[in-house]
């Protein structure tokens, strides 16, 4: 498809037949909001994620959605054609890039700031090729130095993500001694191969990895304690939208809430993680998302704001 079309009902254009529509200009990532939290919308072109795998899987349902969260205010889309729930199967780079790359090219036509979430050099360049700006990793501990390389020598925005092991691996290893301070640790020791490779500190994003060789406390104790992550000196992106430990939290009568009776408690997450100084969240809901961001940045706007005090006998009655 070498032209956007907005497909039914995912905006202005309604009509059953694709509207075409002049490509806009990219957006750019120095763009982005500075007054609160970035919303990273995840579009999965995928037929077995963990929330809504197959639903986006086709080049048409997954253009569509993208456009729908544009619409809905995502400031990024991150396009993946992986899963990356506990036990999945790998997929090889070929398949990988087939899913995503025509989607990428069409998104960034619509003037999309797009991430490509993905563990492999290889596509993560065709993907930059392609009109995305930002690469977001869940390689953790076992990145690339391919990935390394490719990341100082095009001088993009990189997400480094904890992960131990491997989507079939991570669930068996959750020890830690402390988990905050181990995965501050840990993601310092990759932060560092970074700098070796010739990449910026300014590039790189940290995602502490929630649900990734986590277990639920773990994830809660990770969410409470995001300050701590400033000792980094990098902006923190952070990824609850219907994970695990929510389903967890929200069980009735023994059984974890499904995926998509989680979005509630994600945009609680986005609050508590914005108030806390998160740079960004990934999130499937753009818009209750968005909001909790919009409230927690006002709040802290409040808390800046120096209060007037009235002198004795003029408050209110």
């Amino acid at each position: 498809m070498d032209s956007l079309a907005a497909a039914p009902g995912t905006g202005p254009a309604t009509s059953p037949l694709p509207v075409l529509r002049a490509p806009k200009p990219a957006a750019r990532f120095e763009d982005l909001p500075t007054d609160r939290a970035v919303v990273m919308g995840i579009l999965n072109c995928t037929p077995d994620s963990f929330s809504d795998g197959g639903e986006y899987n086709s080049l048409d349902t997954a253009i569509a959605h993208g456009l729908r969260m544009i619409y809905a205010g995502a400031d990024i889309i991150d396009v993946g054609g992986e899963s990356t729930r506990p036990g999945a199967p790998e997929v090889g780079e070929d398949e990988e890039q087939s899913r995503i790359l025509p989607v990428i090219k069409v998104l960034a036509k619509a003037g999309a700031l797009l991430s490509v979430d993905t563990r492999h050099a290889g596509t993560a360049a065709r993907a930059l090729d392609a009109g995305a700006a930002l690469i977001n990793d869940v390689s953790g501990m076992s990145v690339e130095p391919e990935m390394m390389a490719l990341v100082a020598s095009r001088g993009v925005p990189y997400v480094l993500m904890h992960r131990r092991g491997t989507a079939k691996t991570m669930d068996a290893l959750t020890e830690y001694t402390d988990v905050v301070e181990d995965v501050i640790a840990e993601l310092m020791a990759v932060r560092d191969r970074f700098y070796d490779a010739g990449v910026l500190p300014e590039q790189i994003i940290v995602d502490p990895g929630l649900g990734f060789s986590k277990n639920a406390d773990q994830n809660w104790e990770l969410l409470a304690n995001l300050r701590r992550f400033d000792v980094l000196g990098h902006r923190v992106l952070v990824g609850t939208s219907r994970k695990r430990f929510l389903g967890s939290l929200l069980a009735s009568a023994g059984k974890a809430a499904p995926p998509k009776e989680r979005d509630s408690a994600t945009v609680a997450t986005t609050a508590l993680a914005a108030s806390m100084g998160a740079w960004g969240v990934r999130v499937h809901d753009v818009t209750g998302n968005l909001d909790a961001a919009k409230v927690a940045a006002r709040q802290g706007a409040n808390r800046r704001t120096p209060v007037r005090s009235v002198p004795a006998g003029q408050g209110s009655r």
